[in-house]
């Protein structure tokens, strides 16, 4: 089975590649969004590191960002996914998502800016479509901020 996988793992990862770095553009225009961390923005401490090192192939399917609120507004903003699943492990086909508090979190300077403030989202893209996903998004925070 896992033989029979490999097959396809370039096309599957070079999907969530590009659909990675099109969600994280999305987030990153939205005001009701307080910060993204992904390596493919230029806005990242580390893009040009990135860039030079991922040579074009994409910059993975996993990003942070927070959206402006306490963390029960994190919270809620999840529980108003539909097409993305809460879970508690990141890697997968489907998208996946985990929030993770800002209290108590030894080594802080590693995280993403105001992390302590908001915590922050991990975001796992999987293969679903684009739009569907951004679709997904939007939608979540609509009905976050009462703006459905």
């Amino acid at each position: 089975l896992i033989m029979r996988g490999s097959v396809t793992l370039p096309l599957r990862l070079k999907q969530q590649f590009s659909s990675a770095e099109i969600v994280a553009r999305s987030l990153a225009g939205d005001k009701r969004v307080a910060y993204v961390t992904y390596p493919g923005l230029e806005t990242h401490d580390q893009h040009t590191l990135a860039k030079d090192q991922f040579a074009g192939k994409g910059y993975g399917a996993i990003m942070a960002f927070a959206v402006d609120g306490d963390p029960d507004t994190q919270n809620r903003f999840v529980a108003h996914l539909k097409v993305i699943t809460s879970a508690v492990s990141l890697g997968h086909d489907e998208s996946l998502i985990v929030h993770v508090g800002g209290s108590g979190r030894g080594g802080s300077d590693r995280y993403p800016p105001n992390f302590q403030k908001y915590g922050h989202l991990r975001l796992s893209i999987g293969l679903e479509d684009t739009e569907d996903l951004i679709a997904d998004i939007t939608n979540a925070l609509d009905e976050t901020f009462g703006q459905s």
